[in-house]
């Protein structure tokens, strides 16, 4: 029975990793699969059922992986090289100023769009090298562009952009306007003139004409007009024409000149113009009298008593107390239905004309109302040719919320890491002399107002000022954490000292010759996967087999990895994944001599398998540790191009140890329960002992 149940888990194991390295290789070969499905359809509709029919599309919906990150030397690209000047920053400040440095230009680079830029510090003896690979980017005098020379630290004030504009055209942006907008007027009169001749057909001449995307292809037409919808100034223009007439004049409007006709009118509901009276209480909504319910309904009842048409107006200004209405003696103005409150509005329709309605009690408190007219509400259906006017606004930038102040990194001493008195950590900052002068006059005119700290012209924060500093030291209070403050302070200081940089190297990647590259270098994986296999089988025959589906597993999932890390694969990475393959096999190569050794000696099977496995594994462990510990010091110690090395190849044998102890071993194990297993041939021993 336990016998049973152990055959039972093994099974159960095995079913767990077939199914995880199914998901992994469609996870891995997903985006080949789905380009290439299309080309089996000749095959599949010689097959009953598959006459129209083509593979079925695999994804992962929001999991669905990215395609595998391809380093400079496969991708194509370019790669540039600076040489940090250092000589005005003191020694021990000079590795933050450089990674601020490297933190500026990676942001130069991702404010331009460039996919998944590299960007390094590399030091050399005392001197500190920056090294930039933008992949895809095949112009290096646009990458050095892009990179552009050191960053510029800026301190501004805020400024009132809610006036009108006073700003000026330059004269040439003016004379382009009002060239532009003197044709648009001549062709607005040369259309209205064909317009309003006889028989003139108003679409055509729209489809003609007009420069109004939305409703060219319509004949201009803009629909039902409402007199508070978005073409309120048509509306009053549409409401002189009778249907069919074309209005005599061109409209200036914010859209441009309309050039309008009334194709339709139609009725729809009321609307009612009336004045109202409010005396609100204690509680009702809006309301700030003192007043209680019964004082209000009290007062209420005496104005009721005293209103009629004539004085109505003057009771309203003597006593209401709705305040944007009192002046204008109640005056609401025309309405329709669903634009007050239901009990207002019930009221108000319900009356006649000139009538005083009784007392509405709302949320607001107790009204009188007076009905001063009805009319019929109505909706125009217009059609028009748009030419569009340029206004100033075009041409001037948006108006920025932020001025200079003349503050910039060149007054800025330093910025440091500093902590308050609780031990909260907040941003340091030390100015010169000039900046000590110039940080106090800008700090005593904003007091309780934001001053923005802008690097590269990009917002990084916009503190409060408290109040006047005039010494020329300050910090920046929130809620930091020390790595936060860090952060800030490197950014700082990247625009505050001095950092020149010096292109010393460039070099470009063409296309062609990364796909060629990479093509050479997985027709090399594909040959020394092939050669392992070989080798593996007709050495250890169906142990061999075995370790080659083992391999297999191995490498969709050491791609997974790749594609979810995710890893940069360059030519050194590749080289590193094609030599763990190698060693991936090397852990079953120490496993199945030593299970030949067990099985020579007249072990069982299954006994000859674990044995093998517990002898062979300090040999694996120790072999595995010491080349682990080779990528770690490579990783850490050597240039980009030896750390993909490093890194693919730990990754690998990671990986190797997993499929050689659990994936080769569950194998071996049910393998071991088959009637195949008795077989001795197979197993390259001429003795396997009875179990």
């Amino acid at each position: 029975m336990a016998r049973f149940k152990s055959r039972t888990k093994l099974k159960w194991a095995a079913f767990g990793i077939a199914l995880l390295f199914i998901a992994t290789a469609n996870y891995d070969l997903q985006e080949v699969y789905n380009a290439n499905r299309g080309s089996f359809d000749p095959y599949l509709q010689r097959i009953p059922g598959f006459a129209t029919s083509t593979l079925p599309y695999v994804g992962f919906g929001k999991w669905a992986p990215d395609a595998f990150k391809l380093g400079l030397d496969l991708k194509g690209g370019a790669q540039l090289i600076y040489r940090t000047n250092l000589s005005e920053i003191p020694e021990t400040e000079r590795a933050d100023a450089v990674e601020g440095l490297r933190d500026v230009i990676e942001r130069r680079i991702d404010n331009f769009g460039v996919s998944e830029p590299i960007v390094q510090t590399v030091k050399m003896g005392n001197d500190f090298r920056i090294v930039t690979e933008l992949a895809g980017v095949y112009d290096v005098n646009r990458a050095i562009e892009i990179i552009g020379d050191t960053p510029t630290l800026e301190f501004k004030e805020s400024q009132d952009i809610s006036g009108p504009d006073t700003r000026e055209l330059s004269k040439k942006d003016k004379k382009e306007m009002d060239a532009f907008n003197a044709a648009a007027e001549k062709n607005a009169a040369q259309a209205l003139g064909e317009a309003k001749k006889r028989g003139a057909d108003f679409s055509a001449l729209a489809k003609k004409y007009s420069q109004e995307a939305e409703t060219k292809e319509k004949g201009g037409d803009l629909g039902w007009l409402s007199p508070d919808g978005a073409y309120s100034h048509l509306y009053a223009v549409a409401s002189t024409l009778k249907k069919g007439m074309v209005f005599t004049d061109p409209i200036n409007g914010p859209e441009g000149i309309s050039v309008i006709t009334l194709t339709d009118a139609r009725e729809t509901e009321k609307e009612v113009s009336a004045s109202h009276l409010l005396i609100c209480y204690s509680g009702a909504q809006g309301c700030e009298s003192k007043k209680t319910k019964e004082e209000a309904r009290d007062t209420i009842d005496d104005l009721r008593t005293q209103a009629t048409p004539e004085n109505f107006f003057d009771l309203v200004k003597q006593n209401s107390t709705d305040s944007t209405t009192k002046e204008s003696g109640g005056d609401l103005g025309y309405f329709k239905k669903g634009r007050m409150v239901k009990e207002f509005e019930d009221a108000a329709f319900a009356m006649k004309k000139g009538e005083i309605s009784t007392i509405i009690e709302t949320q607001f408190g107790f009204h009188i109302l007076y009905k001063k007219d009805e009319r019929p509400l109505k909706e125009y259906r217009v059609s028009r040719i748009l030419f569009p006017l340029k206004k100033k606004e075009d041409y001037l930038p948006p108006r920025e919320p932020w001025k200079d102040t003349g503050l910039t990194g060149k007054q800025l001493k330093k910025s440091y890491v500093s902590t308050n008195q609780q031990m909260f950590p907040e941003v340091g900052l030390e100015f010169n002399d000039e900046g000590k002068k110039l940080f106090g006059e800008i700090t005593t005119r904003n007091i309780n107002k934001p001053l923005a700290i802008f690097l590269d012209g990009i917002l990084m924060q916009a503190p409060k000022v408290n109040q006047a500093i005039t010494d020329g030291s300050a910090v920046i209070t929130g809620d930091f954490t020390f790595a936060d403050v860090k952060e800030n302070v490197r950014r700082l200081n990247a625009g505050a000292l001095p950092v020149p940089i010096t292109l010393i190297s460039q070099q470009t990647v063409g296309a062609t010759l990364g796909e060629e590259s990479l093509a050479k270098s997985l027709h090399a994986g594909l040959i020394g996967f092939i050669l392992v296999m070989v080798f593996m089988i007709l050495v250890y025959r169906l142990p061999g087999v075995l370790a080659v589906g083992a391999l297999l597993i191995y490498t969709a999932f050491v791609l997974a990895i790749f594609k979810i890390w995710p890893v940069t694969l360059s030519l050194a990475g590749i080289a590193g994944f094609i030599l763990s393959i190698g060693m991936a096999v090397d852990a079953n190569v120490l496993i199945f001599e030593r299970m030949k050794e067990e099985l020579r000696s007249g072990k069982a099977l299954d006994n000859s398998i674990r044995d093998g496995f517990v002898r062979a594994w300090t040999s694996i462990r120790d072999s595995n540790v010491s080349s682990l510990i080779t990528c770690a010091i490579l990783f850490w110690f050597s240039a980009s191009l030896i750390k993909g090395f490093a890194l693919t190849l730990a990754i690998g044998i990671v990986m190797s140890m997993f499929t050689a102890i659990s994936v080769t071993r569950l194998a071996l194990r049910i393998v071991a329960g088959w009637r195949i297993g008795k077989v001795e041939w197979l197993f390259g021993s001429r003795r396997i002992s009875k179990p």
